[in-house]
């Protein structure tokens, strides 16, 4: 029994590893598919769900997509609503994975597919390791080891199967429930459904297990699923968490219906299994009930769609209200490089504007406008949680343009911290002079208001300064630093007041060139990512 135990381990961790790889590989090789497909299902019901089930079999992994669709509904390109859809159909998606178990899987010969495939997608990744070949390359060898892991599996089940305890569980609803109970545990246990359906279906076509102790344990394999949701959802954003809420709401419908239609929904399954013509198999009437399981689900959930956006749009408010807490990033946004870029772009945009928006307003008292400066506990508390956020991301698979937009991003983020330093030297006691330096003061605070405001990345205005602008800044703030020089040494200005009044007015000067240089630097990262969709729209229309 030993051996078998082991096999059985060794063959799962293969499965993982596969798995790994393959979803890693498909990631990368199709990572600009992912923003146009989610673009594309922004209309209609039927195209969101047919976004989840085409990009999740495409690359094999529902919480890609989900992360994805997370990402698009912080951008404001899709609203919940919409996101539910794409969702629903991500479950959907994910029984393509049974199916490639089913159908190939237990049917491969390792020595003729599988170890192939292997050699194949090594020698692919080691020609173009940073390439879109490299990256097909890691898929192929993934789907080589998968099924090798499957191979060892079934083995185990030759040789250990009888001796398995899956036996003393016996029949009944307390059985029933057992196996619910098992294949939610596993689940949570191997962070992976993929793998446990796996498991599952060597088990049912092995004879270890009943088809019905199987269904059983793929329902409750789905119920593990919004476990790995909610803690993934711990300390996400609040859409992250009304999309890991809509996620548990589709699976606890649909697994709680399935449980008690289970025998009904057993005999329909083989009906489907004898017209659409497969030979008997307990692993492809597995396959067609994982897919039925989560179709009911979709169609339960088609009527109360509407209901659950609004109940979940008024939760979770809390945090969107808190200007410190970020509203974009998360651990799983962190998870997938392109996203955590866009990301942190976007994030940053708000700090950019809790910066700005202090150093405007403080203006803003010297000339009597009414307005409060964001406090500073929360650009010190949003600062900090995106270094932290920088700090979580995976960087395993990141591309080099990833990279590169990150450190760009870093700097931007320092120069908004300098701006939040020196908005704190700006003087906000309306200043008495002589005229004309009482004119051309206000003049230049106006001014420089105007700037932060059109400098401010989260105005419709914003832009970077233009040589015009800058240099006619620069030209009043010298006329105006040299009325101030000239005013302190005739007597007319106390020294003091001098000194405080410029040392202001070239915090100001600075705030202006820091916010220029970040806006610089962000219009720059928009304009390389409207490249890269360009080509790779031009490259689509070649092939």
């Amino acid at each position: 029994m030993g051996i078998g135990i082991g096999m059985l381990l060794g063959g799962l961790g293969l499965f993982l590893l596969g798995m790994l790889l393959m979803t890693d590989g498909l990631k990368q090789a199709a990572g600009p598919l992912l923003g146009r497909v989610l673009g594309w299902s922004t209309e209609t019901r039927w195209r969101g769900l047919l976004a989840g089930m085409l990009l999740t079999g495409l690359v094999q992994s529902s919480s890609a997509v989900t992360v994805a669709t997370i990402g698009f509904v912080n951008a404001g390109l899709l609203d919940l609503g919409q996101s539910l859809w794409v969702l629903f159909g991500a479950n959907v998606g994910t029984t393509a994975t049974g199916w490639l178990v089913a159908l190939v899987g237990f049917k491969i010969k390792i020595e003729l597919a599988a170890l192939p495939l292997i050699g194949v997608g090594m020698g692919l990744r080691l020609s173009g390791p940073q390439s879109r070949r490299g990256a097909l390359g890691s898929a192929l060898a993934g789907f080589g080891v998968l099924f090798l892991g499957i191979g060892f599996m079934q083995q185990a089940i030759v040789i250990d199967g009888p001796g398995l305890p899956w036996g003393a569980l016996g029949g009944g609803p307390l059985a029933l429930l057992a196996f619910v109970l098992v294949g939610l545990a596993l689940t949570v246990l191997m962070q992976s459904s993929s793998a446990v359906l796996a498991i599952t279906l060597t088990l049912a076509q092995g004879g270890v297990v009943s088809l019905t102790a199987a269904a059983a344990m793929v329902i409750g394999s789905n119920i593990g699923t919004t476990v790995t949701a909610l803690l993934a959802a711990v300390g996400a954003t609040p859409n992250a968490r009304r999309a890991a809420s809509a996620h548990v709401a589709f699976n606890l419908v649909a697994a709680t219906v399935a449980l008690l239609l289970l025998p009904l929904l057993i005999h329909g399954v083989e009906g489907v299994r004898s017209l659409l013509g497969f030979k008997a198999s307990p692993a492809v009437s597995l396959a067609i009930f994982h897919s039925v399981f989560n179709v009911l689900g979709v169609a339960l959930m088609w009527p109360l769609a509407r209901r659950l956006t609004i109940f979940l749009k008024r939760r979770f408010r809390t945090r969107d209200e808190d200007a410190g807490q970020p509203r974009y990033l998360d651990s799983n946004v962190a998870s997938v490089p392109s996203l955590a870029a866009d990301a942190m772009r976007r994030e940053l945009q708000r700090l950019g504007d809790i910066a700005l928006t202090a150093a405007w307003a403080r203006l803003g008292h010297w000339h009597g406008d009414d307005h409060r400066p964001q406090e500073a506990a929360a650009y010190i508390s949003l600062s900090q949680r995106i270094h932290d956020f920088v700090t979580g991301v995976n960087r395993g698979s990141m591309s080099e343009r990833s990279a590169q937009a990150m450190a760009t991003l870093l700097r931007v983020q320092r120069y908004y911290d300098t701006c939040h330093e020196l908005s704190g030297e700006l003087v906000i006691a309306p200043p008495q002079l002589h005229e004309p330096l009482q004119t051309a003061t206000r003049a230049l605070l106006q001014q420089g208001e105007q700037l932060l405001r059109c400098l401010d990345p989260a105005r419709n205005e914003f832009a970077p300064l233009d040589r015009v602008q800058a240099e006619a800044f620069e030209a009043d703030y010298q006329a105006l630093k040299a009325g101030l020089l000239a005013a302190g040494a005739a007597g007319q200005l106390e020294i003091g007041r001098m000194d405080a009044l410029l040392r202001s007015f070239s915090s100001l000067r600075r705030i202006i060139a820091q916010a220029d240089k970040a806006a610089h630097l962000l219009a720059s990262l928009e304009e390389h990512g409207d490249e890269e969709e360009e080509k790779s729209e031009k490259g689509d229309g070649e092939n």
